[in-house]
């Protein structure tokens, strides 16, 4: 188990450097869009195709994505010598390292609810990993499950894209984020299908096997859908819901889908209901932090530059 948590940690330092060059990419492209044609404003879904052939040219966001690359590689490292409950909630620790670099790169130091929130999250996690019975041992793969788990999802995933069409930015960014987050949610348990396959049975026959090809699908997908996340206008709120969701629902996968049973006993359960209310409560105060989403502060200036909101026309 060590050397699974310590390649998830790993992994959760990697997503967090790309998720700092990505999102001032996806932001800085789509404000430069919105400047340019102010009049022609569109949802997330109707914005997505247009958004990623933009980003694609941005030097920083390919660097981000490159990093991203290296993160899943590692995510697989560790996806193979421990359970997809196990490494999945670790990759919450992404908001950990953002919160050094991003301060580094703004020259301030962390607030009190960044060091709160922090301390919460690493609480969480601590309590996650220490309690005995919270994480579920290893278990082999049941196929028709994860077929379940994958139909599932993509109704879910389509029912929140589409409802997220016309709506306020805020609700925008926080059910397309939800669905960014099932999307990696997923790809952690076909990340350890196809890992398995390479392993056990060779790249012939991964090659023929459906894991890898439904892997690039829902990793295609969780990717745009993140990016359309970040890009709408609400930073803060799209990381908070898509860094919840993502290891809930590893969690939940896990144990849906590789034969393994979850927690039973009221200790357990105490834990891992405690574990998870400290975890969101530092996720939801990081994602907040100023620090990390420089714009968090510029909407907060804003606001008290101009307390009255726009002038109606």
């Amino acid at each position: 188990m060590l050397l699974a948590v310590l390649l998830g940690l790993i992994a959760g330092f990697l997503f967090a450097t790309s998720a700092v060059l990505q999102q001032r990419a996806a932001r800085r492209t789509a404000t430069a869009s919105r400047g340019s044609s102010p009049s022609r404003r569109r949802s997330v879904p109707a914005a997505l195709p247009a958004l990623m052939r933009r980003l694609v040219r941005d030097r920083m966001w390919v660097a981000g994505w490159l990093t991203n690359l290296l993160g899943f590689f590692v995510q697989a490292l560790a996806l193979h010598v421990g359970s997809v409950a196990l490494v999945q909630p670790l990759l919450v620790t992404q908001l950990l390292f953002a919160l050094p670099l991003a301060t580094a790169l703004a020259r301030r130091w962390p607030t009190l609810w960044d060091w709160l929130g922090a301390g919460a999250i690493t609480a969480g996690l601590v309590v996650f990993l220490a309690v005995r019975g919270v994480v579920p041992s290893a278990g082999e793969a049941d196929r028709p499950r994860v077929i379940l788990a994958l139909l599932l999802a993509a109704v879910l995933i389509y029912l929140l894209v589409a409802s997220a069409r016309g709506r306020p930015p805020l609700v925008q960014a926080t059910l397309v984020a939800v669905a960014a987050g099932l999307c990696f949610a997923l790809t952690a348990v076909l990340i350890k299908l196809t890992t398995d396959d390479l392993v056990h049975r060779g790249v012939a026959a991964t090659a023929v096997d459906w894991p890898g090809y439904m892997l690039a699908v829902v990793t295609f997908t969780g990717l745009v859908l993140e990016q359309g996340a970040f890009a709408v206008g609400s930073l803060p709120a799209a990381v908070a819901a898509m860094t919840i969701t993502s290891p809930i629902a590893g969690y939940l996968a896990g144990v849906l889908a590789f034969h393994v049973m979850p927690p039973s006993s009221p200790g357990a359960l105490a834990a891992l209901a405690g574990s998870g209310a400290l975890v969101v409560a530092g996720t939801i105060a990081l994602a907040n932090s100023p620090n990390i989403h420089p714009e968090v502060a510029d909407a907060t200036a804003a606001a008290r530059a101009n307390p009255a909101g726009p002038a109606s026309s």
